[in-house]
């Protein structure tokens, strides 16, 4: 599945973004889909997942409360709210896709198969 990532831009600190992830040619269901960012220098980590099915959603702690991950069945896109944007923030962001994935691997990277293009976020204070 090809994966189309949209959304970012720039913002300043305490700014609100969201960005979009559809994919090309099939639907989501049965999907985990995972955002992760990769800040300049720093190596890929994960932001947060969100079974397509089930619904049920995962965040990295350290961002839990200002992300929000969430499904629009309709538009077949899952979408990621960013609020009360910061500095440490800025980073290219990925959205991911894997159609056979076990709890315990949410968070990492090789575990999805799929991955869109990425889109830059960079917030200035």
């Amino acid at each position: 599945v090809q994966l189309q990532a949209s959304g970012g831009g720039s913002a300043q600190t305490g700014d609100s973004l969201g960005l979009s992830c559809t994919p090309s040619g099939r639907t989501f269901s049965g999907y985990t889909i995972g955002w992760f960012r990769q800040p300049p220098g720093k190596e890929r980590e994960f932001v947060a997942a969100i079974k397509w099915n089930s619904r049920n959603t995962y965040y990295a702690n350290s961002l839990r409360g200002r992300f929000t991950i969430s499904r629009d069945n309709d538009k077949n896109t899952v979408s990621l709210q960013m609020n009360n944007l910061k500095p440490e923030d800025t980073a290219v962001y990925y959205c991911a896709a894997s159609s056979s994935i076990i709890q315990s691997s949410i968070q990492i990277p090789r575990a999805y198969g799929y991955w869109g293009q990425g889109t830059q976020v960079t917030v200035s204070s």
